[in-house]
């Protein structure tokens, strides 16, 4: 999707999608049938008059080369719907890729009609008031002194909540790890709030996912010991977070949940976009982006959050490419970014991460818990490994194998239940790929494949 006629495939368009219904829906509609007056210019804009259950066809627009700076196109359609993009805007851009950049394809380079050129022009309008006004100086520069006490509110109320979070998880190893299984959910949920209380975001979110344990199978006493010993640590992390070095006390501060901006110069670079997924709760939608850098080599994370049932506005479907800048976050090990500016809009690209063996997967992600023990899992290519059943006759579970060596990585079980995994073995077909995802201590999580050779990127999440 540039200004020079590279389109999106099918799968990074789908990517985009909020959900399964809204992939299905617009995979309907990616077809001529429905569409009339469909064009496109070569400024990255598409548009067309879609047939629905009325009397009037619903317009819809899409603005691909993102002038707000927001990284993913821009939606407008006449139809109720209240997912972004809805299944009309799937369609019109499954339509418009269909083409292949044809210009007497379905849509047709061309003038964009009075509706569609109206909300361009609009958003262009904005586009240039938020440049001029974030590049105005500020006329009432902030107060150093408010702000440093508003900072020290609330890390005494953090660590108020911190010390409560130590006196429960001293009361439970004191009636012993069995008792949680009668303490039940709500009594985890009340601490939970307490540490929202106390503006601890990110230690109420450790403590609610205390109150699943003791339901999560055979086994869950450990699980319960290992996260009570890693939120004993966080607390304490906190309590003598000035004796911490600075990186590893901003790691704290950023685990316990207070709010640390993007520092440092920003970086510059042709991002390639590794994967893109979402995780949702009853409240938020979290996306995770995680770009390499061409030159630089830097792994990077972009987060972008939506409200429940709503998509996050940032969408960057794997195999593109975008020359942009980074600024990271503060922390040890920290790999979180905010996207810059960008240079030019996302295209497709061919160009692959450089991958790892097996173990030295295993061996960088022990080397980044020394300086974050509070790290899940650990970004990494994996290169030449063969996706294959886990020996044993009793083994139920996946692995990917060194294909020259004797060392695999066991993927995690919720990893190998989905249908990304049989997307990869059939990738594969018994030969080596190229697989990016996450190494953590459950196991390896594929996010991104690569046949051997040449081949696009497949999305296996």
């Amino acid at each position: 999707m540039t200004q020079q006629g590279v389109r999106w495939t099918a799968d990074q368009v789908l990517a985009l999608a909020p959900d399964a219904p809204s992939r299905k829906a617009g995979s309907k509609l990616g077809v001529a049938g429905p569409w009339s007056a469909a064009g496109s210019s070569s400024e990255g804009t598409v548009w067309g008059l879609c047939k629905g259950s009325g009397s009037k066809p619903y317009q819809t627009v899409v603005d691909i080369a993102d002038i707000t700076g927001a990284a993913g196109p821009a939606y407008k359609c006449s139809c109720p719907s209240r997912k972004f993009p809805c299944k009309h805007a799937l369609g019109l851009l499954l339509l418009w890729a269909a083409d292949g950049g044809a210009p007497s394809g379905s849509a047709p380079e061309a003038e964009p009609p009075d509706w569609a050129a109206e909300w361009l022009a609009g958003r262009r309008k904005r586009a240039e008031t938020k440049r001029a006004s974030d590049a105005a100086p500020d006329s009432s520069p902030a107060d150093p002194e408010a702000a440093r006490r508003r900072a020290e509110r609330r890390a005494e109320r953090v660590t108020a909540g911190v010390t409560e979070l130590e006196r429960r998880l001293s009361d439970l190893l004191r009636g012993g790890i069995a008792s949680a299984e009668q303490m039940g959910y709500g009594l985890w949920e009340e601490t939970a709030a307490r540490m929202v209380d106390a503006q601890a975001p990110g230690l109420a979110a450790r403590v609610r996912e205390l109150g699943a344990i003791p339901s999560s199978g055979p086994g869950w006493p450990v699980r319960m010991l290992e996260e009570c010993a890693l939120l004993h640590l966080l607390d304490q992390g906190w309590l003598h977070r000035g004796q911490l070095p600075e990186a590893l006390a901003a790691t704290v501060r950023s685990r316990t949940g207070l709010p640390t901006p993007a520092e440092g110069p920003p970086v510059r670079d042709h991002w390639l976009v590794l994967a893109q997924y979402d995780t949702a709760d009853s409240k938020l939608t979290t996306r995770r982006i995680w770009l390499h850098g061409a030159e630089s080599g830097r792994t990077a994370l972009l987060l972008s959050y939506g409200a429940a049932g709503r998509a996050p506005a940032l969408a960057l479907p794997v195999g593109l490419a975008l020359d942009a800048e980074l600024t990271a976050y503060p922390g040890a090990g920290q790999l979180r970014a905010d996207l810059g500016e960008q240079f030019s809009a996302p295209a497709p690209t061919a160009a692959r991460p450089p991958g790892v063996r097996t173990e030295q997967a295993a061996h960088s992600y022990g080397e980044v818990l020394r300086d974050d023990p509070w790290l899940d899992s650990w970004p990494v290519t994996l290169s030449e490994v063969i996706p294959t059943p886990c020996p044993g006759p009793s083994s139920e579970g996946w692995q990917l194998a060194d294909a020259k060596g004797d060392m695999a990585l066991p993927i995690t079980p919720s990893a190998a239940s989905r249908a990304g995994l049989w997307r990869l073995v059939a990738l594969s077909g018994g030969a080596p790929v190229t697989v990016f995802g996450e190494c953590g201590h459950e196991g390896f999580i594929p996010l991104t494949a690569w046949p051997c050779g040449a081949g696009e990127a497949v999305a296996l999440c």
